[in-house]
């Protein structure tokens, strides 16, 4: 036991305790601390804001109410409108003029509003006095609705969303004679714009804020909030959860529409000022810092000199003398670095050796490799000394073809970026680039199309997949018929979401059904099989193969099959695959 107390004793042992308790103890204490003050703080702060807001806002709803009260209670009060409903409660139509008088009338005290579109006014039978059309109320309200301008004796009734154009909202009022015992001759119709009841909802969204207005009957007047403004809960808790994220609620409900207005915040960004919580941290970070600070410096004398022994030893090294420290006996750790920095001289020792030997054998790999780069080279320049020689001669047919060949060789033998991947834009070039060599070779006999959506040429695609389908559809397709022949390279979407379909195609003898099972089943297999290539020409099987090999390593776990072969003797042979849309 008393050994264990013994090992246990090191100086690492006591720095880290120190430090770790003192440092648990500031940061606990003051991060809890200042957390909790700070959070309590700004929630409060922010809730009150917010209730605020919501105070301002159902004013500002009231005056915009009071307003859209007074003004419909002076259309109705008008001498005009009085005197025009007071004729037809008797009996007594109203002309064509004074209808027009009436709508004159009726938009000059319009135009102190901004936010009412019109005021329609009609007869107790529901006819229309204003506009000028034959509509009727009924058109325009259900019974209920208009029952409910009866019940309020002349007081504005709000009925929400008018059902012919959403952009704007409907009130109506019952129009009383106010010399005849306030009898009821009419109905005035005020449609409201939608936009007057914007709540300053662009503020809101910069704050990060839902705004919900619902009427009394709990219908959405205007709202920001993405789901169902309906939906959300009706209750007085300030803290809801929608969607896996806490937000603050306020309701405020006005005592003159009895309109609720909701306001949603969410908890994270009202907390995202919580400043004087970082600087609380962080001082408590420093002070923790500095006391672990002091406590290292008194201990480390414990330990300077042993440490200034062995330092005095690793200086030597870096002159190159690498020699192992003489052990002494102080503390574990100390013998334990010690022991640790001789292991670690005779590895080095070691390591030198070995990293020596390595570096020959690079040189000479290096040296392979950049003779390894000459043929290539080689190949270019004599390429261009040729197309120069050919452009001299004024042979621009050949000089291009050389062109062609160039791109086509440093394409097949370079590898851009190093990469493997290449996009589809560039096989459709590289395969156009070998359809215009073999060109010379068939001359007229061949004839070739492509054909790719836009959106499609970007997609990345391993390198030379298109190029020995093409191979193979000129040379036992086209090359193998009597006459011209054509190559066709289509490229169109599959039947699946994000997946595409490449076809090669020709108009070559083409194969029967048995020569296709067999070449089927050896791609299956991963090789040709025994005369596979049977009236296709010899090696055929061989890149087909190689094609199919490789699109199964590439899109091994992928959504893209393998190749596909469809062939009959006399029309020819198609040959395709599947590739997922996307990069590598």
């Amino acid at each position: 036991m008393r050994t264990r107390l013994r090992n246990a004793n090191t100086l690492r042992n006591q720095i880290l305790a120190v430090c770790v308790l003192v440092m648990a103890l500031v940061l606990l204490f003051v991060g809890f601390y200042t957390y909790s003050r700070v959070s309590t703080v700004i929630t409060s702060n922010a809730e009150r804001q917010l209730q605020q807001t919501a105070i301002e806002a159902i004013g500002r709803l009231e005056t915009l109410y009071r307003q859209v009260d007074m003004l419909s209670s002076q259309v109705m009060t008008a001498s005009e409108v009085q005197q025009l409903l007071l004729q037809e409660s008797r009996g007594r139509r109203s002309t064509l003029g004074q209808r027009q008088s009436l709508l004159q009338s009726v938009r000059t005290l319009q135009v102190y509003s901004d936010g009412i579109a019109s005021f329609d006014l009609f007869t107790r039978d529901y006819r229309s006095l204003s506009p000028l059309d034959e509509s009727r109320l009924t058109d325009r309200l259900q019974p209920e609705q208009i029952a409910l301008a009866d019940r309020g004796s002349g007081r504005l009734a709000w009925i929400g969303e008018d059902p012919k154009d959403p952009a704007y909202f409907l009130a109506v009022r019952s129009v009383r004679l106010m010399d005849h015992s306030f009898e009821s001759a009419g109905y005035l119709l005020v449609r409201i714009e939608r936009s007057t009841f914007d709540l300053g909802a662009d503020e809101a969204q910069e704050r990060r804020e839902f705004m919900t207005l619902l009427d009394g009957e709990g219908r959405v007047i205007t709202s920001d909030y993405g789901g169902s403004a309906e939906a959300l809960p009706d209750s007085a808790d300030h803290n809801l959860d929608i969607g896996g994220e806490p937000y603050l609620q306020v309701r405020q409900t006005s005592q003159l529409t009895g309109w609720k207005l909701v306001i949603l915040a969410p908890v994270k960004s009202l907390t995202e000022g919580i400043g004087a919580l970082r600087t609380a941290i962080v001082a408590a970070g420093a002070v923790g810092f500095l006391i672990c600070l002091v406590c290292s410096f008194f201990l480390s004398a414990m330990i300077t000199r042993p440490i200034l022994r062995l330092i005095k030893t690793m200086r030597g090294a870096r002159l190159g003398e690498l020699r192992p420290s003489p052990e002494v006996h102080s503390t574990v750790e100390i013998n334990e670095l010690t022991k640790t920095y001789n292991q670690l001289v005779g590895h080095m020792n070691d390591l030198i050796q070995v990293i020596y030997e390595k570096e020959l054998i690079r040189s000479r790999t290096e040296l392979k490799a950049l003779q390894a780069q000459i043929d290539p080279h080689f190949l270019y320049n004599t390429l261009e000394a040729l197309f120069w020689a050919l452009q001299d001669k004024e042979e621009e047919e050949l000089a291009n073809l050389v062109v062609a060949m160039s791109d086509l060789f440093r394409y097949t033998i370079g590898s851009e970026h190093g990469s493997e991947w290449v996009t589809l834009r560039e096989e459709l070039d590289h395969a156009e680039r070998y359809m215009q060599l073999m060109k010379l070779r068939f001359g007229d006999r061949l004839e070739w199309s492509l054909s790719a959506p836009p959106d499609s040429l970007e997609l990345r695609m391993p390198k030379l997949l298109l190029q020995p389908l093409v191979e193979n559809a000129i040379l036992h397709g086209v090359g193998a018929k009597k006459g011209p022949g054509s190559v066709s390279l289509r490229v169109e979407p599959a039947g699946e979401p994000d997946l595409w379909s490449v076809a090669v195609e020709d108009d070559g003898p083409g194969m029967d059904a048995e020569l296709v099972q067999a070449l089927s089943d050896s791609l299956g297999a991963g090789g040709p099989a025994d005369g596979a290539g049977k009236g296709k020409g010899k090696g055929s099987g061989m890149a087909l193969a190689n094609v199919s090999k490789r699109l199964q390593l590439y899109y091994k776990d992928r959504p893209a099959g393998g190749l596909r072969i469809e062939s009959r003797p006399g029309e020819g042979t198609t040959v395709g695959f599947d590739i997922p849309g996307g990069t590598a």
